[in-house]
């Protein structure tokens, strides 16, 4: 501070109350406990130098030593070991004594004194035969903790020598035992000899061995060879690594031998079955470890770990090898083998499933392609680019997993799983404990395998050529008839969720090629009563997915009783009844979810109401050029001006206007002639079935050179129909309305396309004898309009066989190449221009049967007393006036296609409301015609104003003269002349 010129200090003021002893006591104790801590931090800090100084101290003198000792065994035994004989490895020599107190593994000296050594203790053996007594002399027993120990250091120091020098090595280390010229070799040799189970310090010195770690060395070592397997692998012999590596792989802590348990961390399996493509690299190992005994020993000890397995694994050498992909490739590889074997037990292979399945867990999925290669795979063809899922795992990895998983592994697992079922049926008897164990075990390899390899090898091998679908089905029948379904699949699931999800995908992969004859006469695969008792059982899982109400019974879901409450929240994100609208909507009748669509489409249509008064498009149309002037106009509008109203003005084969104001009815009567015209098989751009339901021509390209464009004008067409509520007679194919829904089709969608083609198919399907003499290659020949092409179904198949093994393939390949692959560039901009107006989510509701409805109504519909009972009168007329008695008698005498004529010439439209008239909105009036008595009489006919549904009839005095106008009305083909 500056001085203020006051000589006088002036007194503080401890605001807080405290006085001055007070706070200076305080800052003391702070004082000396700071000084008490800066003394003990010294104090240690002056121990710890000591401590180092004593270590180095220790360390020097060590060093100095071992320098010592070192010089004088080469003074001793020379220093390339030329005074060694055999009495050297003795109890009574100090030469591995003093060899391991110096040995260094880094030391260059040291190394090639071991190898050295190593060389001379080969040759000793290979002379006398018996390495017990070359370091035990004649009596093991009494010398047995030194020679244990001088064994233990020893093949510690062998294995230390070719880790820490492993990168020089490298070109050596996967050579065969006759190259002991080189260093590796010696080194291998003798652990082979040292380790080798029959000697009495085995188990000792591999227990001592794995607890150090020398198994995660070995893996080390091999991890640097294996980039030369390819160049220095002698076939059919086993290198001198492959030795050491069979020698140490029978230590399992199972008898004969007597190992300890060790930390799993350093165990054989982690360190050494988690190298990649393991048995690439040493062939005979692998046959040792896939022998029965030695597999399940394995086998179960990674079993027991559980989910923890993955956890116990080294580190990954890279992230295209982790170290549980490579243990998965490594235990498929061998796993084949193991099932095979006569002995293979229950136990075996429930351990086998639950490792592999833990394993399968922790992988990405393998990388999928939508082609037409993969006909099995419910695939979506209307979206533009391959969806393919990226992945961080090897593709020579990943073709290993894929490949073990083969129709043989699958076979063998299920088959052995499978026999120790009960097969007992009856009603008192639910699932026992093996049951539950060995339908867990499937189900829960198969649904993670489900989820993570394409599909399509797996489901043809579980569908066609093994017991699951029956199988699990007498299961979950016997849970369902006792009420006894098992919690053990998993810990919060109920029991019914695990093998639900592996007989559901396999059962439906079966049903893709099952023909009638088989399922409704020969009731394969299943029975009709026992597809009644799934569908009962598949009603009740879903209610308790969706509703998720444990306690309430399925049976009070009464679907019938859907309100007005239900249809509202149907169409709010989140909400229970639009999970259920989504996830179920079978479940929903039929009428409320017609209901629910109309609702999406006027919330649509109000919510662009204020823009169309605006832009109202206004088109110009010609009778006999309907189609070409509609995609010129319709084709310039926006998706937003699309969802607005279009107003129409026809032109006669005149040139003049056809009288009438469009309110509405005149664009009906446009969309029903255009949608005739347009989807005319004549015109080219569909062709129909022998049932005259309609799909999309393949060849259309032959015959319209834009025709993609006009695909996308009637997908844009066909929309615009549905968006306004108006119903257009165009009878689809089921296949072709199945592209809508973006829904793959099967062999059981084509007799309604080609008859011929699949009873052909059929024939093959059930052919007793050899196939491949019918000379069938996979190839198929396309027939439009005259002209013959040839295309493969796969890759070089016109070089590749049909036969008994691939039949089923070749039958799924040609189905999807007629019913999904000829069509789907016109499907998908079909598909495209219906999008424009019509979400994919509100016809999801709705199957292909029902959406069919939609577009067209019912027949049904043309109910004359329902129309009578919803209908208005004004003018003077009633329900009960005699005009209308004659009318009502006379309409419900008019043939289907009168009748269909006649609503047309009201309404606009031949169909009538899909719900019923009740919902024709106007409600449908019959007026009467003004004019003077003898007009009316006799020289008026009906007119009509479809705009408002609104019939106006003279009051005609009988009924023939009635019947006789209204049937010249309605085929006039006047156009609006007559409204």
């Amino acid at each position: 501070m500056f001085f203020s010129g006051d000589p006088s200090t002036r007194k503080r003021v401890d605001l807080g109350g405290r006085s001055s002893k007070e706070r200076d006591r305080k800052n003391l104790l702070e004082q000396t406990r700071v000084e008490r801590n800066r003394r003990l931090w010294l104090r240690q800090q002056n121990s710890a130098v000591l401590k180092i100084q004593k270590c180095f101290r220790g360390r020097k003198a060590v060093r100095t030593e071992q320098s010592k000792v070192r010089e004088q065994f080469y003074k001793i035994y020379g220093k390339h070991c030329q005074n060694v004989d055999r009495n050297s490895f003795g109890p009574d020599s100090n030469f591995l004594y003093q060899f391991l107190y110096f040995f260094k593994a880094e030391n260059i000296d040291d190394f090639l004194v071991l190898v050295q050594i190593c060389r001379l203790l080969w040759w000793s053996v290979q002379d006398n035969g018996d390495v017990v007594k070359l370091f035990a002399g004649v009596d093991y027993s009494s010398t047995r903790a030194l020679v244990n120990f001088r064994v233990k250091r020893f093949v510690q120091a062998c294995i230390c020598a070719l880790h820490q020098n492993r990168n020089q090595l490298k070109d050596q280390l996967l050579l065969t035992p006759e190259e002991l010229n080189v260093s590796a070799i010696p080194l291998l040799e003798v652990l082979v000899l040292l380790i080798d189970p029959k000697l009495p310090w085995s188990c000792k010195i591999v227990e001592y061995l794995i607890q150090n770690n020398a198994v995660g060395l070995l893996r080390e070592i091999i991890l640097t060879g294996k980039d030369n397997a390819e160049n220095y692998f002698s076939i059919g012999k086993g290198s001198s690594l492959e030795r050491v590596l069979i020698a140490v792989i029978c230590h399992v802590g199972q008898k004969p031998c007597i190992c300890s348990q060790i930390n799993p961390r350093y165990s054989f399996a982690s360190q050494i079955i988690t190298i990649p493509f393991l048995w690439h690299l040493f062939p005979n190992l692998q046959q040792i470890f896939a022998a029965d005994d030695l597999n399940q020993c394995y086998i179960h000890q990674m079993a027991m770990f559980g989910q923890n397995l993955i956890n116990l694994l080294p580190k990954d050498i890279s992230t295209e090898f982790p170290s549980h992909a490579c243990m998965l490739g490594n235990v498929l590889e061998t796993a084949g083998i193991a099932l095979s074997h006569p002995n293979c037990s229950f136990d075996m292979a429930i351990d086998l499933a639950a490792v592999t399945t833990f394993l399968l867990e922790a992988l990405p999925s393998v990388k999928t392609s939508n082609s037409r290669e993969s006909p099995m795979i419910a695939e979506d063809d209307m979206t533009g680019d391959n969806e393919v899922m990226e992945i961080a795992l090897d593709r020579k990895l990943e073709q290993q997993i894929y490949n073990a998983i083969n129709p043989r592994f699958l076979l063998q697992l299920t088959n052995i799983l499978f026999k120790e079922i009960s097969s007992v049926n009856g009603s008192d008897y639910g699932p026992n404990d093996r049951d539950v164990t060995a339908v867990d075990g499937v189900c829960g390899f198969l649904n993670v395998t489900f989820n993570k390899l394409p599909l399509e090898r797996i489901m043809t091998v579980l569908a066609y050529r093994t017991e699951l679908v029956p199988t699990l089905w007498n299961f979950m029948k016997r849970c369902h008839e006792n009420q006894k379904w098992s919690s053990h699949f998993s810990n919060d699931a109920p029991g019914w969720l695990l093998p639900l999800a592996v007989f559901c995908p396999v059962y439906k992969h079966m049903l893709m090629i099952v023909d009638n004859e088989e399922f409704y006469e020969q009731e394969k695969p299943l029975s009709l009563k026992d597809i009644r008792s799934l569908i009962i059982i598949l009603r009740q899982v879903l209610w308790q997915l969706l509703w998720g109400n444990h306690i309430t019974s399925p049976s009070n879901f009464q679907a019938d009783g859907v309100n007005d409450l239900f249809s509202s929240q149907a169409v709010i994100e989140n909400t229970r009844a639009n999970e259920i609208l989504k996830q179920a909507p079978f479940l929903i009748p039929f009428t409320s979810r017609v209901k629910i669509f109309s609702s999406q489409l006027a919330a649509v249509r109000q919510r662009h109401g204020p823009q169309a008064v605006f832009s109202r498009n206004r088109f110009r149309i010609k009778r006999d050029r309907i189609l070409e002037d509609a995609y010129n106009q319709m084709s310039q509008l926006t998706e937003d001006s699309l969802r607005g109203s279009i107003r129409v003005t026809f032109v006669n084969e005149f040139g003049v206007e056809e009288a009438g104001i469009d309110g509405g009815g005149i664009f009906k009567d446009f969309m029903e002639n255009i949608t005739r015209a347009a989807f005319d098989v004549q015109y080219g751009l569909f062709k129909e079935t022998a049932d005259h339901l309609l799909y999309a021509n393949p060849g259309s390209g032959m015959i319209h050179e834009q025709h993609f464009q006009f695909f996308h004008f009637l997908g844009t067409l066909l929309a615009k129909a549905m968006f306004e509520g108006i119903l257009v007679d165009i009878p689809f194919a089921t296949f072709f309305l199945s592209k809508l829904k973006q829904k793959h089709n099967y062999l059981n969608d084509l007799p309604s396309l080609d008859p011929e083609l699949y009873r052909h198919l059929i024939f093959l399907k059930h052919y007793k004898g050899d196939i491949s003499e019918l000379e069938l290659y996979f190839v198929i020949v396309n027939n439009e309009y005259g002209e013959q092409t040839e295309e493969e179904l796969l890759p070089g198949g016109r070089n590749l066989r049909v036969t008994n093994e691939n039949v089923i393939t070749f039958i799924h390949l040609v189905a999807n190449h007629r019913l999904n692959f000829q069509i789907r560039q016109q499907s998908s901009h079909f598909l495209r221009g219906f999008q424009q107006l019509i979400q994919k989510d509100w016809i999801d509701m709705f199957n292909e049967h029902e959406l069919q409805l939609l577009i067209s109504g019912s027949l049904d519909s043309l109910d004359i007393d329902d129309l009578r009972l919803h209908t208005n009168y004004a003018g003077g007329y009633h329900g009960e006036h005699y005009v209308m008695e004659m009318f009502w008698e006379v309409l419900k005498g008019f043939s289907l296609e009168n009748r269909k004529k006649f609503l047309k010439f009201v309404t606009g439209c031949s169909r009538g409301p899909l719900l019923g008239f009740r919902y024709l909105e106007p409600m449908f009036c019959i007026q009467r015609a003004s004019g003077n008595a003898a007009e009316e009489s006799l020289d008026r006919l009906p007119t009509s104003a479809t705009c408002m549904n609104l019939l106006k009839l003279p009051p005609y005095t009988s009924k023939e003269q009635l019947e006789t106008k209204l049937l010249y009305a309605i085929n006039a083909d006047a156009g609006f002349d007559l409204s």
